[in-house]
């Protein structure tokens, strides 16, 4: 059941039975803020990783919803050209990211990996996604339904300069005091540190 005050908001409250009880989707940011007028891009610093890493964490939480909503498009326009190929592919990448998720937290080896090194584990779940996808004849599905809206997502993350209530918001999600699906999904990728600093 979703409040007055928390409609008002522009927030959506799930019930889970797990530790998160309350995880909340962020408004959708208006197209001025996420592309036109008001937003500013500037290309990272290659030689500051550290800060480069920073902005995309901190643009992932505070887009989410807008990056959702890419990633609904583009596979919306993928399943209606290969329907089947499509919902395979979802269940392969989110199979194995599951299965990497319980070895992280099962696995003292791998919960360390995930910790130093999780841009690497990132590509390896796509990389183990592709060749299954591929064993499954469905490497197209997943160069265009899963690869091209991430690719869109970290060029924008990457390019577009943060705001004050960028900061905030992200700040606010950093101490606890807000749950949303980005942020636990950077947690099961090792991110947890880095949001918000």
């Amino acid at each position: 059941d979703v409040t007055c005050q928390e409609a008002r908001q522009g927030f959506v409250v799930f019930q889970s039975p797990f530790k998160m009880s309350d995880v909340r989707l962020p408004p959708f940011r208006n197209l001025d803020d996420f592309l036109r007028g008001s937003a500013r891009f500037s290309l990272p610093d290659p030689r500051d990783p550290a800060r480069w890493n920073n902005r995309i964490i901190n643009n992932l939480l505070y887009y989410q919803t807008n990056y959702l909503a890419v990633v609904m498009a583009v596979l919306l326009l993928v399943g209606y050209f290969q329907p089947l190929k499509t919902l395979l592919g979802g269940a392969v990448l989110t199979l194995i990211f599951v299965g990497f998720v319980w070895a992280a937290e099962n696995k003292p080896f791998v919960r360390r990996v995930r910790r130093n090194y999780p841009t690497s584990c990132l590509l390896i779940i796509l990389t183990a996604s592709y060749f299954l996808l591929s064993l499954l004849g469905a490497m197209a599905v997943f160069l265009f339904g899963i690869t091209f809206p991430m690719l869109l997502i970290l060029i924008h993350a990457s390019l577009r300069l943060r705001n004050l209530k960028n900061k905030i918001e992200n700040k606010i999600e950093s101490i606890g005091m807000k749950r949303t699906p980005m942020g636990l999904l950077l947690e099961a990728l090792g991110q947890e540190q880095e949001a918000g600093s």
